[in-house]
């Protein structure tokens, strides 16, 4: 099984030897990678739409791993049982619809060990709810795939607090690792902010005022993030 460069990198960060829960599983592909790469030993396959657990079970029929990777129809976590996994996996969702998975399957992720988790917006506001909700980030991955910009990450139980805004809307371990595509993933927010302010700055109205304030704020971080770049 070849995955894209996103989903490989989503896949390295499940921990070896992990029973896997892939939520959202859309066509498989990961829990296939991973048993046929003999990284973990079973997976638990699950999406709410039947028709793309459909195409899962086809895939997974097709790679002959009936007996190593199970599926099930589920809203979520609602189809997993306490102890079933030890890794749960949610990838290309926004961070609210990740947020009220997480916040419905409280219970049965009393018993899971570790989150892998890619985001597709609301990124910031994602590692706040992790942090208010008893998670911190253990590892965490940026790259461009087919030109488009994606971050992943592993959380597991724990307190942790960012020191700044920037840490949380660009992610404290890249800023430190001083991460090359983060840094031009900054460098082209803070143009394209700089950008629509000078057309906002040719209104006057209270609406792009408003906006002008939000952009300002965001530029603002962008440039505090930057700034880790220049740190020993």
């Amino acid at each position: 099984m070849n995955l894209s460069k996103r989903l490989e990198a989503v896949a390295s960060l499940v921990s070896s030897k992990h029973t896997l829960a892939d939520i959202g599983t859309d066509h498989g592909y990961v829990p296939i990678y991973l048993i046929e790469t003999g990284r973990i030993p079973h997976a638990i396959a699950m999406d709410i739409n039947r028709g793309p657990l459909k195409k899962a079970k086809e895939n997974i029929c097709a790679h002959h791993l009936e007996k190593d990777i199970e599926t099930r129809l589920s809203d979520g976590l609602s189809s997993l049982l306490p102890g079933e996994a030890d890794t749960v996996l949610i990838a290309g969702m926004g961070g609210s619809l990740m947020s009220r998975i997480i916040t419905d399957g409280k219970a049965v992720l009393e018993t899971v060990s570790e989150l892998v988790l890619q985001p597709q917006s609301e990124i910031g506001t994602f590692r706040h709810f992790l942090h208010e909700n008893g998670y911190k980030i253990a590892d965490e991955k940026m790259l461009i795939d087919d030109g488009k910009y994606y971050v992943m990450f592993k959380a597991v139980k724990g307190f942790e607090r960012y020191t700044s805004e920037a840490e949380y809307t660009y992610g404290s371990i890249l800023l430190h690792q001083k991460h090359p595509v983060l840094y031009d993933y900054i460098e082209k927010k803070l143009r394209g902010y700089e950008t629509i302010l000078k057309h906002l700055a040719k209104a006057d109205s209270d609406s792009a005022n408003s906006r002008c304030q939000v952009l300002l704020e965001k530029s603002a971080i962008g440039k505090e993030a930057l700034k880790y770049y220049d740190m020993p």
